[in-house]
């Protein structure tokens, strides 16, 4: 009987040791297979997640930023040790305790899924499973992934330490509203550095894991204080803030951004504009988008944001006025259903969901709450209502008329109801009045239909100051200084006449000014002076400050269409101009970036100057990546040098044209300036400059410099149509000076610097004659010639192109312009009486240059 029992006992011995035998054989036989083609971990010892790529100004403040994965790297020891419980105590408390894998919550784990036949179903993950899942493996819930979670666990816990591993997992994980880690949730719903949270901020954050989707802290309000209140609750239970603590933080109301209980972060930041978008479109070709959006790159902007400010006023202001001498009123096109104008709070919702430009300085959005019969009345978004409500007045909207449904223009208005409809959105702006600041009127605006670009920059160091890219950058986010491609006019002449300086021309050669006949494959084209006028024998600097196009053409032909080509290539006007005589009056396209470039490179000498909006790009690790500014400056390196001394930078930089010819063309383009095509331009310091205006005035320009900025302008539809008599001095130059008495008050300039090499010689500009040194008089030049040069060799002598003069022409006196008889007479806005040409004819190609 003995005997049987111990057998039996025995067996069962064997039995339950034989079984755990293959159990536990059984389970390293697993293990081992699943270990085998597992992910390195080593590679989280070189962890470099994808983070924000920040935009600085030169003064250091942040101006925007990119990201796909919003995330804020941050090393362990600057985490809080109150975030750092307030995760171990909602996702593992045993985390500093386990090697990896939390038995006993795995067993829990278990038992509750077989006991709520697999409805209850929990990870029972630690933090270090969960970083090997978001790491190395997917997040597919399967128990392959759990046996490889494990192994991986086990082995990074041999490799890392925990509080690498705990920062691992605070800078990856993904807590909602786009926001990655610990540090970019913290700015995200509390607009907070991880050191100013408090206790409950930091156990909401440590709640967003479990469901970051659905925990919304105002749409899932309730769901989210109860996670949190658990939160705090496992911090007190597990010795990480006292009972006190705990009872207070649980009772306070969940405050959050999304709420409106704190500013956002976006709010400090000025609205993203064409100049950050240019910088994120370059530097992704550079550094390619990956790296930009994920790199977490510190960009250095060359910006100017008191310039910036002001070019964008300025085109603004230029835009709008030529908008509303049309007088024409097209609205936002944008309407709110009537039933939803009810209330103000109803009103004031609806008008917040319209997409519509908010960037526009002075300007808010309205919508149109009742029309009377002389006044409208509106509701303005961010302006309370008083108890006589906003009004726009009968006086506000005779400038205009509205633009039927059928694209016909109805009657003048004389009331608001002539334009307006109730739920039309609109723009309005506080008309003050000039004395006092004191609030008149509120008055209509509209985003005009006709666009255009501004662009500045330091025309020695290529740092672009201010650019403007259209109107609005959240109304068209299209880049117009960089992306739109626009006929030149006779902005593009000055590389015609630098062309032609270098090629034995000086500003006292005298050139035919006649009809010219050119056979082409589309006919026979004639091209003609803006004035529909010709003057005869004429010198080169008339020819540019006047604008004369069969001067250039003829100059153009005598040089060579080849060379004029490769002087604007050399310059980057081009990539590849085309060798046709039109395009000597700028008919071929290209940017308003490449043209103010160009220009740049007149005004500091003729050296290369190539424009950048970065002066300096790092990397995650503050490594330079990239610096634009290659010169040397050893002088800089010294603690301090003598009042009267400037550092001495030594620039290899290559000379595009000689320093003479780039004299002579800036002195004839500051002729330009001072008795030429943009003579209306009054600034402080020596100007020069060149306007444009193409065929039927589809695109007007002007670029101009001083001897420190280069910066110009252009205007027209994006769809090229005629803007009408629309001039680039009259429109363009407006826009140009406005923004350079900003920049000159701040930069100053100085007279341009004549090199040496050459000697000033008194010459008539009407005829070029050479004049004594004592002479005086209106027609009085001092023109500047290389040494060796003698311009008594070349009086008397025409150049004609080959073309010849003809015979019995209307020839114009010496000194008569444009302004004589044959245009139109009109009054400006100051009161002056003007004569305005006729439009040039230019048969049957469009050629381009105007005036």
């Amino acid at each position: 009987m003995l005997r049987f029992i111990g057998s039996f006992f025995g067996g069962i011995f064997t039995l339950v040791t034989m079984g755990a035998f293959f159990v536990a054989l059984s389970i390293g036989a697993i293990f081992f297979m699943y270990s085998r083609d597992l992910p390195s971990h080593e590679s989280l010892a070189q962890y470099a997640p994808p983070t924000i790529s920040r935009i600085y100004s030169g003064e250091g403040k942040m101006m925007d930023e990119f990201a796909k994965e919003r995330r804020i790297f941050v090393s362990s020891d600057e985490i809080p040790e109150l975030v750092k419980h307030a995760f171990i105590s909602a996702e593992d408390k045993n985390f500093y305790t386990h090697h990896g894998y939390d038995a006993r919550g795995i067993a829990a784990a278990v038992i509750e899924a077989v006991k709520s036949r697999g409805q209850n179903v929990r990870g029972a993950s630690t933090i270090t499973q969960q970083v090997m899942k978001n790491f190395l493996l997917g997040g597919e819930r399967k128990a392959e992934r759990k046996i490889k979670e494990i192994i991986l666990a086990t082995r990074i816990e041999e490799t890392l330490s925990k509080e690498k591993i705990l920062e691992l997992y605070l800078n990856e994980i993904f807590l909602g509203q786009n926001s990655y880690g610990v540090a970019a949730a913290a700015q995200t719903y509390f607009n907070k550095t991880l050191s100013q949270l408090a206790p409950h901020e930091a156990a909401m954050l440590a709640s967003m894991p479990q469901a970051p989707g659905k925990y919304h802290p105002v749409t899932a309000k309730e769901r989210v204080t109860e996670r949190r209140n658990y939160v705090l609750r496992e911090m007190w239970q597990n010795g990480y803030i006292d009972e006190a603590t705990y009872l207070s933080e649980k009772e306070l109301p969940l405050k959050s951004v999304q709420n409106g209980d704190y500013p956002a972060f976006r709010d400090a930041l000025p609205p993203r504009d064409y100049f950050t978008d240019e910088i994120r479109r370059q530097l992704s070709g550079t550094f390619g988008e990956d790296e930009f959006f994920s790199g977490g790159l510190t960009i250095r902007a060359t910006v100017d944001p008191e310039l910036q400010t002001e070019a964008a006023k300025a085109l603004q202001e230029g835009l709008e006025k030529f908008d509303r001498s049309l007088g024409v009123w097209v609205g936002t096109r944008k309407t709110i259903d009537p039933s939803q104008l009810g209330s103000e709070a109803s009103w004031r919702e609806a008008l917040a969901a319209v997409d519509i430009a908010r960037d526009i300085d002075g300007w808010k959005p309205a919508v149109v709450l009742e029309v009377g019969k002389s006044s409208a009345r509106i509701g303005i978004e961010g302006v309370a209502e008083d108890a006589d409500g906003h009004f726009i007045p009968p006086e506000d909207v005779t400038w205009a008329r509205k633009r039927q449904a059928d694209g016909r223009l109805g009657k003048k208005a004389q009331v608001a109801g002539d334009l307006l409809t109730v739920g039309d959105v609109v723009f309005v702006r506080a008309v003050t009045n000039d004395s006092d600041g004191s609030f008149v009127r509120w008055s209509l605006r509209q985003v005009p239909e006709v666009e255009g670009a501004f662009m500045a920059m330091d025309v020695d160091s290529g740092r672009v100051l201010a650019m403007q890219g259209g109107f609005s950058y959240q109304h068209s986010v299209f880049n117009r200084a960089t992306q739109a491609q626009r006929q030149p006019g006779s902005s593009f002449k000055p590389f015609v006449y630098a062309a032609a300086l270098d090629s034995g021309f000086t500003p006292a050669t005298i050139v035919v000014d006649a009809p010219i006949e050119v056979d082409t494959p589309q006919g026979i084209w004639r091209p003609r002076n803006s004035s529909n006028k010709f003057y005869g024998p004429t010198p080169v600097r008339t020819g540019i400050e006047q604008s004369r196009n069969l001067m250039t053409v003829r100059i153009a032909e005598e040089i060579g269409m080849d060379v004029v080509a490769g002087y604007a290539e050399r310059f980057g006007v081009y990539d590849r101009m085309g060798q046709f005589l039109a395009n000597s009056l700028g008919s071929q396209e290209t940017t308003l970036f490449k043209m103010v470039a160009a220009y740049a490179m007149f005004a500091n000498g003729g050296e290369r100057v190539e424009p950048t909006l970065v002066d300096r790009v790092q990397d995650r690790y503050g490594k330079t990546i990239y610096r634009h500014d290659q010169r040397i400056c050893d002088d800089c390196k010294l603690a301090a040098l003598e009042p009267s001394e400037l550092p001495r930078i030594n620039s290899s930089r290559e000379r595009v044209m000689d320093a003479i010819t780039a004299y002579q063309l800036t002195s004839m383009m500051e002729g330009v300036v001072l008795r030429g095509t943009a003579k209306g331009i009054n600034l402080p310091v020596p100007i020069a400059g060149k306007t444009g205006t193409t065929n039927d005035a589809k695109d007007v320009w002007f670029i101009g410099f001083s001897s420190n900025m280069a910066a110009g302008c252009y205007i027209g539809y994006d769809n090229p149509r005629s803007m009408g008599k629309a001039y680039g001095g009259t429109v363009c130059g407006p826009v140009f000076e406005r923004f350079m008495r900003k920049a000159v008050a701040k930069y100053g300039g100085t007279k341009f610097k004549v090199p040496p090499g050459g000697y000033f010689m008194k010459i008539d500009r009407f005829t070029g004659a050479p004049l004594p040194e004592d002479a005086t008089g209106d027609n009085v030049i001092s023109e500047y010639f290389r040494e060796g040069e003698d311009p008594l060799n070349s009086f008397g002598m025409m150049v004609d192109g080959g073309f010849g003069m003809g015979a019995n022409l209307p020839l114009f006196a010496p000194g008569e312009t444009e302004d004589g008889p044959g245009g139109s007479t009109v009054t400006t806005a100051s009161g002056k009486t003007k004569v305005l040409p006729k439009k040039a004819d230019y048969g049957t190609l469009s050629s381009g240059g105007l005036y």
